[in-house]
Formats: structure tokens, sequence, C-alpha cells
């Protein structure tokens, strides 16, 4: 037999069943969304943090102070490395590597297999550093000879069947025509985990990456690095200590001004995947922000799902007044009514919990495909605490109010039929529906205005056309002779235009300073082949692009118009910067997503890159791409053309942005259903309450339309006033977001507009459906006494 609290809420259960379900649709469905919130966000929060010594663990960056403001950049030289290993005993490990993406794939040859993988070059202390736990080699040693590679267990496995069969055998890889090495196998790592930011598949010593560029003969304190330097503090070390003393390092070693300009700072390398912006110097955000933006949406979510129990419990106050009635005459204390009707919420939320985990199990491989991380519901102590305590809270928040309204009911009075009214309840209620509006009006107008800036990203003349443009990476042979393979491309039909550039078109550059007339400029620099501008249908402003028929031109350059004006170049072709001699000026365009400005940029001419871009007829795609793999099969007999379209590259720059619109419109979706929902309380409540009044104006002749207006028209004015609070709210909040977008959308009426009528159009419709059935009413029963 059931306990006696645990009776009364079965019986009120049954007796309110549209109340019971509705309370339910609305309670799960808004855990099942802070379970889903909180399942990406604990996966978010989980980069870069499996490392052994992660509380330890630093990456070294550098502040550097320009005309323009502090600008913070990751790359350092590969001096520093050493310096720090050799000056500052509270270091326990020190490594320098290539970040990723450094280079294009490399091309891996053995055992008559070829593979591209993703490389990575660091110091012997990389593995010592960072936990990739070797299968096969010693952490200390396994990176300490110039010939070594490392490969992961996957690629081990492809090449040689086993990670154990791998040690001691020659790899063959090659970057570029000359780029071509052979290493032996000095050890096999497990992999890289999927909650890294950083993802490789084999390292090499950075000892031969330094004597392939001659590096130790030509770097000084005073140059620009692009590599990352990452440390492990000893245990006990001060950070704060440590940082003061490295703060002043490069002042020791330059008395030059740009040296004295440039501060050196530690930053926990766990924080860097989620607080990687940085603006005059001081960390502001990076995908934190969308980690705080979901997990507000959840918070949202959770209270428009509260407000909308509370409203539903009340609305019913009116058929359980004499329940109060009499166990209060009965002796039952206020404090006991209280605890009933907060254990009936709680009982409620565990329920909506149980269902909402229902529901999760249910959504999660879509959601899981929305967000692109293959997110599973796993019964960790965390997890199981956090649901519990999270429904325990809704449950304790959300039944708080109507415990206590009811509670407070005066015996004499309810026994009498007559429901107690307070000016303080109608204003909370209605103060509830207002803020659930509100909040559901933000929601649209989030949606509407998301979606309009990723439109406005497509739409925006970005100074080149991406269409029908294909990008891959060459090897073997074809980079080895990658001249007489980009003519064999051009001649193949369904071709416009080829060319070749480092890395790939889109994406950040190496920037380095430059100087012209006593004037310094940050100067990013991309390595381009022949016929780059032509084939990306990119505009000269003025002079030339690079010809083969100028031998010059291995000592010249192409700038764009960001640079000239940077510098404040009057004429600038023919002038020299940094002894290189500019031919030609290219008009600005977006290499980088729009969340940033165009910056200077310098092409560098360099026939030898190879990843190779083709510009193909729109109407003979497939034919041509077929024509292009076997070009490339005729060069190089078992390798495989791996390619994408350079379209597909641009949209890759806002998958963050996308899944956030997607994800938006769901729960948009969702927030405005369960707002409806307590609207529909809201509603039920009012026609309880004049159920009477509706009977007595039927019965002198008023029209159900009439009644219908009379039910609608107060709550369509709460809806008004949520529609004026939360307009000027959603644009202070979504222009932040904007921001974050150096080219954004200007903003329409419309916008707001359509966000309004949509929450008033939800509203009439939820309210008029209430309103015409109690319109439609016997009178008779409504004024017969009850």
């Amino acid at each position: 037999m059931l306990p006696y609290p645990l009776l009364l809420i079965y019986r009120n259960f049954k007796r309110f069943k549209s109340t019971f379900f509705i309370n339910l649709i609305g309670l799960s469905t808004g855990l099942a969304c802070a379970l889903l919130i909180y399942l990406w966000i604990s996966d978010e929060r989980s980069f870069d943090r499996y490392h052994a010594l992660d509380g330890r663990l630093y990456q070294v960056l550098e502040n550097r102070r320009t005309a323009a403001g502090i600008e913070t950049q990751t790359g350092t030289i590969p001096l520093l490395a050493e310096a720090l290993r050799r000056e500052m005993p509270e270091i326990e490990f020190v490594a320098t590597t290539t970040p990723v993406p450094f280079f294009p794939a490399f091309t891996l040859t053995a055992g008559g297999q070829h593979l591209t993988a993703v490389p990575k070059y660091a110091d012997p202390a990389f593995f010592q550093l960072f936990s990739y736990p070797l299968l096969v080699g010693t952490p200390a040693t396994v990176l300490r000879d110039k010939h070594a590679i490392v490969l992961s267990e996957a690629l081990a496995t492809k090449l040689f069947g086993s990670p154990q069969n791998s040690l001691g055998k020659a790899v063959k890889w090659q970057l570029a025509a000359d780029s071509t090495q052979t290493s032996l196998v000095a050890g096999v790592f497990a992999g890289v985990p999927r909650n890294s930011s950083e993802q490789f598949d084999f390292v090499l010593p950075f000892a031969s990456f330094k004597d392939r560029m001659q590096m130790s003969e030509t770097i000084k304190w005073d140059d620009d690095g692009p590599f990352n330097t990452y440390l492990a503090l000893k245990e006990g070390a001060d950070p704060a200590q440590f940082q003061a003393k490295l703060a002043g390092l490069l002042k020791t070693k330059s008395a030059q001004a740009q040296a004295r300009a440039r501060t050196l700072f530690v930053r926990p390398f766990s924080a860097g995947y989620l607080h990687g912006t940085y603006e005059n110097g001081v960390a502001t955000g990076g995908r934190i922000a969308y980690v705080r933006l979901f997990a507000l949406i959840a918070g949202l979510i959770l209270v428009i799902a509260s407000i909308n129990f509370m409203n539903l419990f009340t609305a019913k106050a009116s058929r359980r007044v004499k329940e109060v009635g009499i166990r209060k005459a009965l002796g039952a204390s206020r404090a006991a009514l209280v605890g009933q009707y907060l254990t009936e919420s709680v009982v409620m939320a565990l329920l909506a919990l149980v269902v909402a985990v229902g529901l999760v199990q249910l959504v999660l491989p879509q959601f899981s495909a929305l967000t692109g991380k293959p997110l599973a519901l796993r019964w960790e102590p965390q997890l199981v605490g956090a649901g519990l305590a999270l429904a325990l809270g809704m449950g304790l928040l959300a039944g708080s109010y109507p415990a206590f309204y009811l509670s407070g009911f005066q015996p004499a009075a309810v026994l009498k039929g007559k429901l107690p009214t307070r000016a303080g309840d109608v204003w909370t209620r209605q103060g509830l529906v207002v803020l659930q509006f509100t909040l559901s009006v933000l929601f649209i107008v989030a949606v509407v205005v998301v979606n309009a800036q990723l439109a406005f990203v497509q739409r925006l003349p970005l100074g080149y056309d991406k269409a029908h443009v294909l990008r891959f990476d060459t090897g073997g042979k074809a980079a080895r002779q990658q001249a007489a393979f980009l003519a064999e491309v051009k001649k193949l039909p369904g071709v416009v235009q080829a060319s070749s550039v480092l890395g790939g078109f889109l994406g950040g550059r190496y920037i380095a300073e430059m100087s012209w007339q006593g004037k310094r400029l940050p100067v990013a620099t991309m390595l381009v082949n022949y016929g780059l501008v032509e084939t990306m249908g990119m505009h000269l402003v003025a002079g030339r692009s690079f010809a083969p028929q100028f031998r010059a031109d291995s000592a010249a350059v192409l700038v764009n118009q960001a640079l000239v004006a940077g510098l404040g170049m009057p004429d600038p072709v023919g002038q020299r910067l940094d002894g290189a001699r500019i031919v030609g000026v290219v008009r600005d365009f977006h290499y980088e997503s729009l969340h940033e400005k165009i910056k200077p940029l310098l092409l560098r001419l360099d026939p030898q890159i190879n990843t190779v871009l083709v510009k193909l007829q729109p109407s003979a795609e497939q034919a041509t791409i077929a024509r292009l793999q076997q070009l490339y099969a005729a060069y190089n007999p078992g390798f495989t053309l791996d390619y994408t379209f350079l379209d597909t590259d641009y949209q890759a720059q806002y998958v963050a942005e996308r899944r956030v619109a997607v994800l938006a419109r769901y729960f948009a979706g969702l927030a405005i259903l369960i707002s409806a929902l307590g609207l529909l309380g809201l509603s039920a409540f009012t026609a309880e309450r004049r159920r009477k009044e509706i009977g007595i104006r039927k019965a002198l002749g008023a029209s159900e339309l009439g009644i219908v207006w009379l039910l609608t028209s107060s709550l369509t004015r709460l809806v008004v006033v949520a529609i004026v609070l939360a307009l000027p709210l959603s644009y202070l909040l979504l222009q932040r977001w904007l921001e974050g977008f150096a080219y954004r959308v200007a903003w329409q009426w419309w916008y707001f507009a359509a966000a309004g009528m949509g929450a008033l159009l939800i509203a009439w419709l939820t309210v008029s459906v209430q309103a015409w059935r109690a319109a439609r009413r016997n009178p008779v029963l409504s004024l017969r006494a009850e």
C-alpha cells in the first residue's frame, strides 16, 4: 500500500489527467534539453584535459605592442625552448613543435603502399610532456635520432600490419618535390584522442626540420617564429613567480626596440581550446562563448518549463481549495501542506526526469549528428548526480510558489467556495507569463538574426570566385614534376585554369613584421604558383601578376590593398618591401573567415608548392574529375587522388555558426512550445475563475466571439508587454554576438516584426482554443452551484 502522501499524489494525478500530462511534457522536455546541452558542454570542457601533467602543462605565448594595440601570438622562435631549459630551473620538460596544421598532408610510402597523413615536428621531450601512450618505444628517447619517425597505431597497422612489426622499418615520406626523406620507425603511439585540439598521424624530430631549414645559422632572437613552445613546471613551482621571470626574458636577449615591446607569458595548455581569442593582449573568449551560450539556453528553457509548471498548478487551484480547507479544518498545519505540495512537485520532476532520459536516448543520435560529436549517455556518478540535482532543484523551484499559494488559503473562506484573490497572486502569474514570452521572443529573434548572418556570409563578395574549384595535394612523381603535371592538368578538357598554393587557399597565415621607409607592419605571407590570380578570379588594381617570362619574379611579390594602406604607399608598384620588389597589387580578398578583418598580405612566388587548385567548367565537373584521377594515376601508380572543393572548405569555416543556427531553431521551437503550454495554463485558470461570469454573460445574450475576445484580450496584453521587453534585450545580446564578425549583416526592422508577430500568433492560437471551449460551455452548467 502506498504511503499517504504518495496516495494523495496518485489521486490528484488521476483527477487532473490533462494537467498531469501537460506538466509532464513541459518538464520532461525542459530536462531533456538541459541533459543534451550538459552532454555537449561536458564534451567541450574535456578537450586537452586528458594529459597526466594537465595541471602543470603550459603553452608560451607572446604579446607584441604595435601601433594598432597589443597583438597576441601563439608562435614563438625555436631558440626559446633551449633557453628556457637552460635558464629556468622551475621547468621539468620543455619542447618546441610545429602547429597543426602547418604543412599539407605528407605522402608516406612503405611496403608498396602510399598513404597521406598529417605530420608534426617535435622536440625529444614531446612524449614526456603529453600523454600519447607509446605502444613501442620509450618517451624520453623516441625522438632523439634525427632520422626517426613515430607513427600512430592506426598508421603503423595500415603500413606494416601491426605496431610491433613496424619497429625499425623504413618509411619514405614526401612533402614537396625537394622534401623527400627516409626515416626509421622508432616508436608507435596509441593515437590522438578525439577530444584533442590537434589531430596528427605521425611525429618527426624537430631537429631534422631545423637542419633542413638551416635554422641554427639563420634564427635570431629578434626574428618572428611560427612554432609552438610547451612546458611543464615542476611540482610545487609557483606559476605566478615563473610568469614574472618569463615576462622579462626577451629583454635580456635583444636590445632592439621591437624586442622591448614583446612580452612572453604562459597559458594553461588545456585553456587554449575554449579561451583562444585575445583582444589587446587580454583573453576575451573563443569557443567558451558557445559553451556559455548553450548553458544560458539550458537555464532559460528550464526557467520556462518551471514557470509553465507553476501556472498549470495554480490554474487548477480553484478545484483543490476545498481539499485545502478540509485538511486545515482537520488540523493539518501549513507546513504539512507545503510539504505535501512540494513532494508532489518533486515526484513530478523525478518522473519527468525518467521521461527526459528516454527522450535523450531517442534523439541523441540526431543531436550527435547536429553537433558533430559522438555523444553518449553514460551513467557516471557525475551525470547521475547532476541529473538528480537538476530534477530536485527544478521540482522545488517549480513547486514552491504553488505550495505556498495553496497552503495559505483560509479554511472558512474556501469551504464556502470562495477562492481568495490577491493582487500579488495575479501579478505573479501574469509576470511569469510575461517572462516566458520575453524569453520566447528572444529565441525567435536569435533564430532570425543568426540565419540572416549566415545568409550574409554566403552572398558577400569575397574578392575571388570559390565556385567549381577543386583542391588536392600532390605526391610522388606529380610533386617532383610539379610544373609538368600542372601543364598536363591545364590541357584536360573541362579545366579552365590551374595553379598551386602552400597549405590551401583559405585559413590563417604566418605573420611577420615587415618594414618600408621606417614603417613597420605585421604582414601575412601566402606562397603561390604562377596563375593563382587567374585561377581564383582575383583582381589586380595595379601592376601585373607573376609570369614565367619574368625570371626576376623569384624575388618579387604581390601585395594586397590592406598592406598598401597600412604602410601608406602612394605608388606601390616598383617599391621594395624588405628587399623584395612589388610587381602588382591585388584587390583585397577574404582568405580568412568573416570573423577576421582582411589583414595585410604578401604573395610570394614558389613554383614547387604542391597544394593544387583547379578551376573546372560548371557543366562537366564529374567527367573532368575522372580525367584528373586518370592523369594522377598515370603519374603515380598506386596513389589515390584525395580532393575537396574549395566551396566546402569555405563552408567549414562556419561550422560552429551553422550548428548554432540549427540548434537555436530546435531549442526556440521547444521554448515556444513550453511557453504556449504555460499560456494555456493561465487561460484555463482565467476561464475557471470567470466561469460564472461567462455563464451570466451568455444568459444575457453575449455572443461566443465576444466571450472569446473577453478572455483573450487580457492575455494578449501580456504578450505585447513581453514583446516590448524582449526586442531591446534581444538587440543588445545579439549585437554582442554579431561583433564576433568583422563583416556582419545590418539590422532590419522586420527581424523584430517577424518575432513579435510570430509570438502573437502563437499566443492567439493557444488562448483562443481554451477561450472557445469556455465560450461554448452550457451556461446552465456554469451557473449551477457546486
